[in-house]
């Protein structure tokens, strides 16, 4: 069974800047296209940022287009960095996987990891 393991997420002030990262614990075929999706208290799953297999393209929520990019390694892994940090981007963040191309839609995802906190103070 395929584990994401997700890591980078800690506490920072608005303006700053963090660099989430995501790796398959297990092994993982090639051709999965990555997702990062966050969950604030009491708000539902949202999508932030998405990119294919190949890495040739890439999705962003309108909340953080223009502040993050995501981006992919080797062997599945993902990265999104997250610049000029708002206290509305406080949420466990999670990595997730799927075949095929890009989804906005969490139900779409087949593997997620177990989320990192990330919380911006004002």
């Amino acid at each position: 069974q395929v584990q994401l393991v997700e890591s980078g997420g800690g506490l920072v002030q608005a303006g700053d800047s963090l660099r989430l990262s995501c790796a398959p614990s297990g092994r993982m075929s090639s051709g999965y296209a990555m997702g990062w999706f966050r969950q604030a208290p009491g708000k539902e799953r949202e999508f932030v940022a998405g990119i294919t297999s190949s890495g040739g393209q890439t999705s962003y929520a309108d909340s953080v287009k223009g502040r993050c990019t995501i981006s992919r390694g080797n062997a599945n892994t993902v990265s999104l960095q997250m610049n000029s940090l708002k206290p509305e981007d406080t949420a466990v963040y999670y990595c997730a996987a799927r075949r095929f191309g890009v989804s906005r839609f969490s139900s779409d995802y087949t593997y997620w990891g177990q989320g990192t906190q990330v919380t911006v103070s004002s």
